[in-house]
């Protein structure tokens, strides 16, 4: 039992320390991100605007080969499949970015009310690509944790929203 509790502890310890949540830097350009691995989302103060990036690392073949694509975001997303678009906001047809991955870069209005979104969300944030021809497809939909996110979106839109 003596040794049992040290090892419970140090676990405890270990998990809370590596539980992942939004980041918040300032080193010139304010910046609210969060880096699942595979992608990462955030939120920046540009030039003295807000813009909002969203940057998959590896993209589906369809997402490297667009000129521009639909992005959506839903907040807290029903269940867990990254299919369903339920309760999702879209910005349309945005120009790609294809360097090292693929990105999207939003500013001005939509940036903006994907902050709110984003801040709102209590546990997840899906954004994906999506277009559609007949039906809704879904590429690289992400999924970022919501911990943290509406403090650190906070701090960039004090300083440009």
């Amino acid at each position: 039992m003596r040794r049992l509790f040290p090892a419970l502890l140090a676990l405890l310890l270990v998990t809370g320390a590596s539980a992942a949540e939004w980041r918040y830097e300032d080193v010139g350009v304010p910046i609210a991100y969060f880096d699942n691995g595979a992608a990462q989302f955030q939120f920046a103060c540009r030039g003295g605007d807000l813009a909002m990036g969203f940057w998959v690392r590896a993209p589906h073949r369809t997402v490297a080969e667009a000129a521009s694509m639909n992005l959506a975001i839903t907040p807290d997303p029903a269940g867990g499949s990254g299919s369903t678009m339920a309760g999702a906001s879209f910005a349309q047809d945005m120009p790609l970015i294809h360097s090292d991955g693929t990105s999207v870069i939003i500013r001005g209005p939509v940036a903006r009310s994907w902050a709110r979104i984003a801040q709102q969300a209590k546990g997840t944030i899906r954004v994906a690509y999506v277009r559609k021809l007949g039906a809704l497809e879904v590429f690289d939909s992400n999924e970022f944790g919501a911990k943290g996110s509406s403090a650190a979106i906070k701090r960039v839109l004090d300083r440009c929203g």
